[in-house]
């Protein structure tokens, strides 16, 4: 009767090995630690991962982890009952790399730094099925869900230089900023057959864009609402001015944003799930992008069954 004594110690001790992610000093040789949603309670803290360097969703000042998704993280895991940590998320050539990297596999000079959620994935089912030449499904090691935030492309325009943005045809006469090597770079590259390209300027990020419509050298900035709003809220951008255009032949105007978990974690999922379901619902999350200055638009996944009193709610009409 000694040997189920000794069996129960050796599943708790492997237990507490796996919640505290015991580290036998060869990271080569690791292997992630299967943080299920009872050990994560367990554990008393779950692993939020974020994008570093990346406002205004998550980034630091003075060594401080600031934006909204670092605040949503916090909720989430307030709600859960455990404490909050920052898995920072250095982006790699895709989002597939990303999800391999810090959601299901880890990277192979670190394959312990995994988080337990990862938040500011695109919601789009054509990706989550996507499939290889041999009909394979390239992410069924992962489950996006629980759509958040609708994210959608903006412009902002220095009015001594404009007097408004009706169309983007606009931008053939006057330049206009975007980081590079993103879809408005793209974008703005080869729309209207090229004649836009000329006056594309580039620059590492939407802040410094910024800078340089300041300085005078762009008439306009191109990004997401998020990132506009943000700088736009800094000092000394307050007299710039956001355009009401759209822009055709942009492919996906407007996104949802949601979650990523490995995709045996459903039970995880299911909590973190209901969570944000809540926090959408009743206007909480909309507070939150408010309080950083940030306008707010409920999920496309939301809009197809909620009525027009919900939403308004949501966005905090009512």
């Amino acid at each position: 009767m000694k040997i189920l004594p000794r069996i129960l110690a050796l599943i708790l001790f492997a237990q507490m090995a796996i919640a505290q992610e015991i580290n036998d000093g060869n990271d080569l040789l690791n292997r992630p630690a299967d943080r299920t949603y009872d050990i994560i309670l367990e554990s008393g803290y779950l692993k939020v991962g974020v994008y570093e360097n990346f406002p205004p969703y998550s980034y630091q000042v003075e060594g401080e982890p600031r934006g909204i998704d670092i605040e949503l993280g916090r909720k989430i895991a307030e709600e859960m009952g455990v404490e909050f940590k920052v898995h920072w998320i250095v982006p790699d050539e895709n989002l597939g790399d990303d999800l391999r990297n810090n959601v299901w596999k880890g990277h192979y000079l670190a394959k312990q730094r995994l988080a337990d959620v990862m938040l500011r994935v695109p919601y789009d089912k054509q990706y989550a099925y996507m499939q290889d030449s041999t009909g394979e499904y390239i992410n069924e090691q992962v489950v996006l869900f629980g759509p958040y935030q609708q994210e959608t492309w903006q412009i902002a325009f220095d009015p001594e230089k404009l007097d408004s943005v009706e169309t983007v045809a606009v931008f053939q006469y006057h330049p206009i900023g975007v980081e590079i090597d993103t879809l408005p770079d793209f974008y703005l590259s080869s729309g209207l057959r090229g004649r836009m390209r000329e006056q594309v300027r580039h620059y590492p990020n939407v802040r410094e864009a910024f800078q340089a419509m300041r300085e005078g050298e762009v008439s306009a900035v191109m990004g997401m609402r998020a990132e506009i709003d943000h700088e736009l809220a800094q000092p000394g951008n307050a007299d710039f001015q956001v355009a009401g255009n759209g822009f055709p032949g942009i492919g996906k105007q407007v996104w949802d944003v949601g979650m990523a978990i490995k995709h045996t974690h459903r039970q995880l999922g299911y909590a973190l799930e209901a969570i944000v379901d809540k926090l959408v619902k009743s206007g909480e999350l909309n507070a939150l992008f408010a309080s950083q200055d940030l306008r707010y638009s409920v999920p496309g996944y939301y809009r197809e069954f909620l009525d027009q009193q919900a939403i308004a709610r949501a966005e905090g009409e009512l």
